[in-house]
């Protein structure tokens, strides 16, 4: 039995190393400029859509910074759905001061998730190019919508985005902001290897074109979540995607302050995992289960005769490891974080067996988007 167990461990961490130096070895040696594509003169107009449910503190905050980006030709389309705050008056008074800021007010029941109230945005949006962010989001710089927009040329009508979490004190902050970077090693990685799966709608660019081929959320209406990856995941291929993770593009978040409310933001993204084309599901279960293999292979075997042997498989791996963050950290700019790893990658096997039931189990407090 402590035979197949080695075995098995051994396997697994030859995938790990192959995803590492293969896959995400292309994010960590990436190198992308400010102007890496090439100027549109004059530039095209754009659309910037944001959709918010009781949000009127973070749009206070946030808004503003949207709306002075420094770009000719744009507007900002508000979506303020079923809001019981004061999210209405505050936009209002921001609208006043911002002319280019348009608002839609949805007072109708709709479907769960925001998918219906992000089609109302659209559907309302003037120009093709369309930028996505959140309410509770604020662009570092000014020059976030005109650097995002600019790849949407020829045959790219998609870019992605990275959205970094706010740093503060405690652990929770420390598991998010890994975890965040994590899945931005995964898209990006995926993307550049011409197998793009996901975006996430924090930070995220297409033309309405592609949205309207695609029958906007359609095929997908019905589940809470999935606006941004379900989208790209249908959409998405390897001549129409390109990856944005300029500096000057970084849009940050504000995270969740409790293990509670994290819980049901991943259990309610989690859920939209299943119904990705099956390749990606097959390369991301891949991941999963050969990084779950390796740390369950390695506690089983260390007390063994084994030991000798899975400790030098640790030791390579997570040199490997620690490579691959030290280039990345530094690009997504949060090298504080790389301390941290050898502990954060090791929990993140109890991330993986703790979610999995989400991926089986769907419960009825999943269906909101925004409680």
């Amino acid at each position: 039995m402590l035979h197949l167990v080695f075995w098995l461990t051994f396997m697994a961490t030859l995938l790990q190393l192959a995803y590492w130096l293969l896959f995400f070895s292309r994010l960590a040696y990436y190198r992308q400029g400010k102007n890496i594509f090439p100027a549109i003169e004059p530039p095209l107009p754009v659309s910037v859509i944001i959709c918010a449910r009781n949000e009127a503190e973070n749009l206070r905050k946030n808004l503003p910074h949207v709306l002075e980006q420094e770009y000719p030709d744009f507007e900002v389309i508000v979506v303020d759905d079923n809001s019981s705050d004061k999210s209405w008056e505050i936009l209002l008074d921001i609208k006043n001061k911002y002319p280019i800021l348009q608002l839609i007010q949805l007072k109708e029941q709709t479907l769960p998730g925001k998918k219906v109230a992000l089609s109302r945005g659209i559907e309302a949006a003037r120009f093709e190019r369309l930028l996505l962010t959140d309410a509770d989001c604020r662009p570092v710089t000014k020059h976030w919508l005109s650097i995002m927009t600019q790849a949407l040329q020829g045959t790219t009508e998609i870019s992605l985005g990275y959205s970094p979490y706010n740093l503060h004190a405690g652990f929770l902050n420390i598991f998010i902001r890994f975890e965040s970077i994590y899945t931005a090693i995964q898209y990006f990685s995926f993307a550049l290897m011409k197998l793009p799966y996901m975006g996430v709608g924090r930070n995220l660019a297409y033309v309405k074109t592609l949205f309207r081929k695609h029958q906007g959320f359609t095929s997908h209406v019905h589940i809470a979540s999935g606006d941004d990856d379900l989208f790209i995941n249908q959409a998405a291929n390897g001549q129409n995607t390109a990856i944005i993770i300029h500096p000057d593009t970084f849009v940050v978040s504000t995270p969740k302050s409790s293990w509670r409310s994290y819980y049901y933001q991943k259990s309610r993204h989690l859920t939209t995992g299943s119904r990705y084309k099956f390749t990606h599901q097959l390369l991301l279960g891949g991941l999963a289960g050969s990084h779950v293999m390796h740390y369950l292979g390695v506690l089983i075997l260390l007390p063994t005769t084994y030991a000798p042997a899975v400790i030098l498989m640790f030791l390579v791996r997570m040199g490997v490891v620690l490579w691959m963050y030290a280039r990345i950290l530094k690009l997504l700019r949060d090298p504080s974080l790389l301390r941290w790893i050898p502990l954060l990658d090791a929990a993140f096997t109890c991330y993986y067996l703790f979610f999995s039931p989400v991926l089986l189990l769907t419960t009825g407090n999943l269906k909101k988007w925004k409680l």
